[in-house]
């Protein structure tokens, strides 16, 4: 609708015998256009602090809105009186729909998102995202830059207990699945980058007391694997990606694993490769073979067993989408960098000698000083603090002192954000069209965390026809 700008109608003072003053069309037009500027706002608001949209609104239309006015108009000290083209300028800011949205392939729910890597590469397969669930605050603003979340058919959660009910020990079984089949949509895959947690009997008894203790559901309690395993249990989905860190099959000496694994059987589920013990772990998946950065996950993915679709289904295959023609390292470097992402003095000079003195010891412990073709190293959620496993050279010699002129000027420097952005698989080369409403310490901290989106595109395509078939069997 179109925005005016309009006059405040002064308050009258009533009394008994005053009779109610008749509402005009043209005070009904503004009290909809506030009510409709606030909502709006309020969307922003999960994405951009109150700065950042005034900066957003005087960039793209002028004018000399602060900070302030905008705090004015959440505490509802001022209505918000938008411009139509301001009220476009926001309106403009979200994701929009993907084309297949409506149309997909499959559908499927992103568990403990993060900022939606995996949810990008099922995304990227033909898949249709109808939940997601994602706690810490910062990621969600960056998840909602990025991603479609709008529309009857998504829903977003915080909390993943608060779908589950596993931290009320009073919820009987039947109602917690209840609760859960009522809030999460139906779904074809459930996705699913679940914390590594031992699993512990704390809590156990409780369970035990009230008659409810068998299987997954006491094996796993108290861990968020827990609740993703009521969730497969109460919607029945055609098949699951879990990810996590490598080292989740030796994690508690090889308990935890062991422990997701039978919880994945009981519920009636076949899981790709389980079985490998020797030589390499078709379920440990580098990204190194699609971006240059080592960065192994385990990948367990699994199909229901009645579905009779999983057909000695191996992850063998994503070989098959290895890219032809992986970017180099010096391919995602921004050509301009600010200086403050450049190392200071002395603390090059700390990360030098650190290194130096583990490299005496026959320690590999130090920074990874990257050129161009060189695969860089897993970039990590500590990466805000020095950045010393992935430091960009900038002509750093070997051959001259550390302390000469030449070598102190082109000390080395981080990643950027958008760098890390491109090193992630988020965006390809030379693109920077992932957006980043958070400050590089919480940007570094979420790529950190985050997959590469590339891994998870060929992970969706070798499943997607067993999907569909499932889909259509289920």
């Amino acid at each position: 609708m179109t925005h005016n700008h309009l006059i405040v109608p002064c308050k009258v003072k009533m009394n008994s015998a005053t009779p109610s003053p008749k509402i005009s069309g043209t005070e009904k037009l503004f009290n909809k256009a506030a009510i409709e500027d606030m909502a709006l706002i309020t969307r922003v608001l999960e994405i951009y602090d109150q700065k950042q949209i005034a900066e957003l609104l005087n960039k793209k239309c002028g004018g000399n809105r602060s900070r302030e006015t905008v705090n004015r108009w959440i505490k509802g000290k001022m209505q918000p009186k938008l411009s139509h083209i301001e009220f476009q300028a926001l309106s403009h800011i979200f994701p929009k729909k993907p084309k297949h949205y409506g149309n997909a392939d499959f559908t499927f729910i992103d568990l403990f998102a993060g900022i939606g890597g995996i949810r990008k590469g099922f995304d990227e397969a033909g898949g249709e995202c109808v939940f997601t669930s994602e706690w810490d605050r910062f990621s969600v603003k960056t998840y909602k830059a990025n991603h479609y979340c709008g529309g009857e058919n998504h829903s977003f959660n915080s909390d993943i207990r608060d779908i589950t009910l596993s931290h009320l020990a009073e919820i009987s079984d039947e109602e917690a699945y209840g609760h859960i089949d009522q809030l999460i949509p139906d779904h074809d895959v459930l996705l699913a980058g679940f914390p590594c947690q031992p699993f512990s009997l704390a809590g156990v008894s409780k369970k035990n007391s009230l008659g409810r203790m068998h299987g997954f559901e006491c094996d796993a309690q108290g861990t968020l694997f827990f609740d993703v395993c009521r969730i497969i249990k109460a919607k029945r989905p055609v098949g699951f990606v879990l990810e996590n860190v490598k080292n989740l099959k030796s994690h508690d000496k090889g308990k935890t694993f062991q422990v997701i694994c039978n919880a994945l059987d009981e519920l009636g589920y076949d899981v790709a490769d389980v079985a490998v013990t020797r030589g390499p772990d078709p379920k440990v998946i580098d990204a190194a073979h699609f971006v240059p950065q080592h960065r192994e996950r385990i990948v367990l993915a699994g199909f229901r067993r009645d579905l009779d679709v999983f057909n000695e289904f191996t992850l063998k295959d994503v070989r098959k989408h290895f890219p032809s023609d992986k970017a180099t390292f010096g391919d995602i470097l921004e050509l301009e960098v600010d200086a403050k992402y450049i190392l200071t003095p002395k603390l090059w000079e700390y990360l030098y000698n650190y290194a130096k003195k583990h490299r005496e010891k026959g320690n590999g412990f130090g920074f990874g000083l990257t050129r161009p073709h060189n695969i860089a190293r897993t970039l990590s959620a500590r990466y805000h603090k020095d950045g010393s496993e992935i430091l960009v050279d900038r002509g750093f010699s070997e051959t001259l002192s550390f302390h000469d002129e030449k070598n102190m000027a082109n000390r080395p420097r981080r990643l950027t954000p958008t760098e890390c952005s491109r090193l992630m698989g988020f965006v390809g080369p030379n693109q920077s069209s992932f957006v980043i409403p958070v400050s590089d310490t919480q940007a570094y901290r979420q790529f950190g965390n985050s997959v590469v989106v590339p891994v998870f595109k060929a992970v969706a395509s070798v499943m997607k026809s067993r999907i569909i078939e499932g889909k259509n069997r289920n």
